[in-house]
């Protein structure tokens, strides 16, 4: 099992900058990728960026240029660190680990809010 924790949401007004950060424990040696999705109200989960053990990282069209991800293998902790900020990237952002074997895991989200 890998257990996944995140921290650093909160209110920013647009432009503004947000770094969240999610720490894994458990079977952290089976986690290949990690990444982070979101969710506005009334919209499906959406994958924000995600980043391999070997650090290949792929983002969503919206937030290039934007936001980096950026993973700590001696901590297990992934970073998302968010500039720019839009009243659209407000949602909750939830934290995922994946296994070598495919499964996931996910945290339990942190809200980010943008206001304009």
């Amino acid at each position: 099992q890998v257990q996944l924790v995140e921290s650093g949401g909160g209110l920013v007004q647009t432009g503004g900058s947000l770094r969240l950060s999610c720490a894994a424990s458990g079977s952290i040696f089976s986690i290949n990728r990690m990444g982070w999705y979101r969710q506005a109200p009334g919209k499906q989960r959406e994958l924000v960026a995600d980043i391999t053990r070997g650090e290949i990282t792929n983002y969503a069209d919206s937030v290039k240029g934007r936001f980096t991800i950026a993973r700590d293998n001696a901590k297990n902790t992934v970073y998302l660190q968010m500039s720019s900020l839009k009243p659209e990237d407000t949602g909750v952002y939830y934290c995922y680990g994946e296994l070598i074997g495919g499964s996931r895991w996910w945290g339990q989200g942190t809200q980010v809010t943008v206001s304009s």
